[in-house]
């Protein structure tokens, strides 16, 4: 590994490390209908995304609401002795990638064959923290 590539890694390792993030791969749903209850919480104060994903009658709601909450576990990890309610976390990214994609055969009229996609996906959850942000901006 050249030094360049090297010092690359090493930077994106560092950045991850200070992120918290949490990820939810093969979720047995579309992608499609995964993105609309996703794009209800992007942005969002983290104690509004969890009410509005409790009240959204949509099963990936519940699968989402846990992600968050897992996020939010490991931003508690990475940040000892912050509080979460002055820490004020939002949702920084989230985005869903489609995932594997299991083919299967319905058998159709006249001795045709259909072809039925069981899709699935991955979720990736991205939290922040205004406050810092707030003081890195007045430091600069």
């Amino acid at each position: 590994m050249g030094a360049r590539k090297r010092i690359r890694a090493e930077k994106i390792k560092e950045e991850k490390r200070n992120k918290a993030y949490a990820i939810l791969r093969n979720n047995p749903t579309s992608p499609r209908k995964m993105r609309l209850v996703v794009d209800l919480v992007r942005g969002k104060q983290v104690n509004n995304a969890l009410d509005i994903l409790r009240f959204t009658p949509k099963e990936s709601a519940h699968k989402v609401e846990k992600l968050i909450l897992s996020a939010v576990a490991n931003w508690q990890a990475k940040n000892e002795g912050v509080r979460i309610e002055d820490a004020n976390l939002f949702v920084k990214e989230i985005f869903v990638d489609e995932g594997k994609m299991l083919k299967r055969i319905r058998t159709a009229p006249q001795g045709r064959a259909h072809r039925i996609r069981k899709r699935s996906n991955h979720v990736t959850v991205v939290l922040d923290s205004a406050v810092t942000n707030d003081t890195q901006n007045t430091q600069s």
